[in-house]
């Protein structure tokens, strides 16, 4: 068809990409325009049409014709004009020379071949991975060749390095050999699960006697060391555990476990429970051995009589005795020896590696026990020395307090209680409870009650206590979080101010029996930051107890908290059944009776107070103006109060210290001072001011004649003391009532 190019083999943007692929025989003549046109091609579908340069091309898009020399760097369509067109010739293109062979690359000798591997066995016993440590154990394995490993014609590998393979266990086959590694497995798995030294001791002498020896005697350092610490002084074993007997069981079979003697035919007095081991000895060079040997070598039996002490004529001789040296993680730390009856085959070369699996694992196990009772240790004592050594027993109150750790004794937990006089013979009740169980919450416990003892002494509210202990709590990190409740009792208003921080809400216990969770603000827990607290009043009778705890007496694995605390509320219900009010110390150990054996996950605080108050008719209370005639007048109202509770003997002493801090308050103070007496076992007066500086003793000078105020209350008073309030301060003191 006119106007278009037939495609070429390649259907490119000319018919051929290269002279070399264009045709040989010329087309027909054709006239060329006056612009240039050069003839198109002739197509399946009609003769050859001039077209202009600028055509189109096979697909009916323009058309360039390119020369020899495109500014493409390749080769254009070349000019396939001839002397017929009469157009001038184009010169060829000059040829380049060839360019310069290359030398050839000098040959590399071909690497030697590699020896081939040796055939791996299908299967076989031996050590496999899994040991105590990350090492390796005795086992059967099971030879897996790698993915892509060629087989020969039997199926197994080709011997080549691709068919390096690895070592799995495989189930235990039958015979002497499986019969061997399933004691092993077992006994090492009965060893691995003692937490303390005794546990770990009993599981290798049940494991030991009599499946693989008749007895068994075990020797550990005396003392053991502890982690990296280095042992002092001379080296000694004791004996720790000893099991079995080479005569047998007792033949009328009434004797328990343990009453047969072990080595009936050595003499007790040849016989020592803890010997010194000599450095240059036999003893001494089989334990740096750290292999089991029998005692079938002068060297080994040497080493045998002095461990057990006895002469080498009363030892089994041959291989019935064997001495396997028990080496921990950094050192030799005990031996195991193991006897066997002679009416028993002697031990064969595999109970070596039998015994020394056993010592192994005995001897990590041993580690891991020293340093689990270490770091049991330490938490309890942290734990203990952050809580009170005993409680005060405050005016108007009785408390009485339990604390138990975590089942697993080392995760120490950040459980407190704490029990804190306030002015006004008021006391501040605080449970807490810290997140977790490290190191770390026992520390944070300790910081908190710090604070909120610090806290209680400035006398504020209980919502700002618990509002400041949980900017503390912010300082100490963004997850220190505790929870905690916070509880003010006033004996003399018979009143419970009460804040709570994310805390079990406590639990009153009143005097006819009647248990009542007290319903309070539950608030955020301390740490979180930014949630305002809210305080609530409650009534606090006389007779009525408080029972503030954790969350580790109410909650386990078996109910929530909430099923907890109900069936705390049943528990005090039934207790003052019983008796009603129940004595304060045996109700600690009643309400702990709910948790059953083995359903203790966390540590407990409990805190009890058993609220008894103080009658209206032990307590005088006046305000006074700050004038120079109100010392006067205190002391006239002190004498009248106490010939009215018949105190006459302390008369004297109380006129003369009230005067004194009376006379103090009036100098400073702006506004009216208060003047209480309380009559418990101790007769206690508090003076009032609003001036905030404390008073301090001091020693006055001959010539002054003030100054000796102090001096006289410090003297003649039982206790006395000054206390901040949010605004001023209250001096006291106490006398005792004879």
């Amino acid at each position: 068809m006119a106007g278009q190019e037939a495609a070429g083999p390649q259907g490119a943007t000319g018919p051929y990409r290269d002279a070399s692929t264009a045709p040989t025989a010329p087309s027909p003549a054709a006239a060329p325009s006056a612009t240039g046109s050069v003839p198109n091609e002739g197509g399946p579908n009609g003769p050859h049409t001039p077209q202009s340069s600028h055509g189109t091309n096979g697909t009916g898009g323009p058309r360039t014709v390119h020369s020899a020399h495109g500014s493409d760097g390749r080769d254009g369509e070349r000019d396939r004009r001839t002397p017929e067109d009469g157009l001038p010739q184009v010169p060829p293109a000059p040829q380049l020379p060839p360019a310069p062979q290359a030398p050839p690359a000098p040959q590399i000798p071909p690497a030697p071949s590699a020896p081939p591997l040796p055939p791996i066995p299908a299967h076989g016993s031996g050590w496999v991975p899994g040991g105590p440590d990350g090492g390796e154990t005795l086992g059967s394995f099971v030879s897996t060749p790698a993915r892509g490993t060629p087989l020969d014609p039997a199926g197994h590998p080709g011997g080549d390095e691709d068919s390096v393979g690895m070592r799995i266990p495989m189930p235990a086959q039958t015979g002497p050999e499986a019969d061997r590694l399933r004691y092993v497995g077992a006994a090492t798995r009965r060893i691995a699960r003692g937490l303390d030294l005794d546990e770990i001791l009993l599981g290798l002498c049940r494991s030991a006697v009599p499946a693989f020896a008749d007895a068994i005697l075990v020797y550990l350092r005396d003392p053991l060391p502890v982690g990296d610490e280095r042992p002092s002084g001379p080296l000694r074993l004791r004996l720790r555990r000893a099991d079995g007997g080479l005569d047998g069981p007792d033949p009328a079979g009434d004797a328990p476990v343990g009453a047969v003697p072990l080595l009936p035919t050595l003499e007790p007095a040849y016989s020592s429970e803890t010997i010194g081991v000599l450095l240059d000895g036999p003893l001494a060079e089989v334990l740096r051995g750290v292999r089991p040997v029998f005692a079938d070598s002068p060297r080994a039996a040497d080493a045998l009589a002095e461990l057990l002490g006895n002469p080498v004529s009363l030892l089994p001789t041959g291989r019935r005795a064997l001495l396997a040296p028990l080496r921990g993680r950094r050192r030799v730390i005990g031996a195991a020896v193991l006897l066997r009856r002679n009416d028993r085959p002697a031990f064969e070369a595999d109970d070596l590696l039998v015994a020394a699996q056993l010592a192994t694992h005995t001897a990590l196990g041993v580690d891991k026990a020293v340093l689990y009772g270490r770091e049991a240790y330490i938490a309890d004592a942290l734990q203990r020395e952050m809580l009170p050594d005993s409680l005060p027993q405050p005016t108007g109150v009785q408390l009485a307090s339990r604390y138990l750790p975590a089942a697993e004794s080392a995760r120490v937990g950040g459980d407190w209680y704490d029990a804190i006089p306030l002015p006004g013979s008021r006391v501040a009740l605080v449970v807490g409870d810290v997140m977790g169980h490290s190191m770390t919450s026992a520390a944070i416990m300790g910081q908190l009650r710090t604070t909120v003892q610090t806290l209680a002494g400035l006398d504020l509210a209980p919502q700002e206590v618990l509002y400041h202990l949980d900017e503390q709590a912010q300082r100490l990190g963004q997850d220190r979080m505790a929870t905690c409740v916070y509880a003010v009792y006033d004996p003399i208003a018979h009143r419970l101010v009460v804040a709570n921080a994310g805390h079990p809400p406590p639990v009153l216990l009143h005097a006819d029996g009647l248990a009542e969770v007290l319903r309070v603000p539950p608030g955020a827990p301390i740490g979180v930051g930014g949630v305002p607290f809210e305080a609530v009043e409650l009534p606090a009778p006389a007779g009525a107890t408080l029972l503030l705890y954790t969350d580790g007496l109410v909650e386990s694995r078996s109910r929530d908290v909430w099923g907890g605390i109900e069936l705390l509320r049943e528990r005090l219900h039934d207790a003052a059944t019983v008796v009603s009010p129940p004595p304060l110390e045996p109700l600690c150990d009643e309400v702990l009776e709910i948790l059953g054996p083995g359903d203790r996950d966390d540590d407990i605080a409990l805190l009890a107070a058993r609220f008894a108050g103080i009658a209206p008719s032990d307590v005088a209370y006046w305000f006074l103006e700050p004038q120079a005639q109100t010392a006067g007048r205190a002391r006239r109202l002190v004498r009248q109060a106490l010939r009215r509770w018949d105190l006459d003997d302390q008369l004297d002493a109380a006129e003369l210290l009230v005067s004194e801090i009376v006379t103090n308050a009036v100098r400073y103070a702006e506004r009216p001072i208060t003047l209480r007496l309380l009559r418990t076992d101790v007769l206690r007066c508090e003076v009032g001011d609003d001036a905030p500086l404390l008073p301090r003793m001091r020693h006055a000078a001959p010539e002054e004649e003030g100054g000796r105020g102090l001096y006289l209350v410090n003297r003649m008073a039982q206790r006395w003391g000054a206390t901040r309030l949010g605004a001023g301060k209250v001096v006291w003191f106490e006398l005792p009532i004879i």
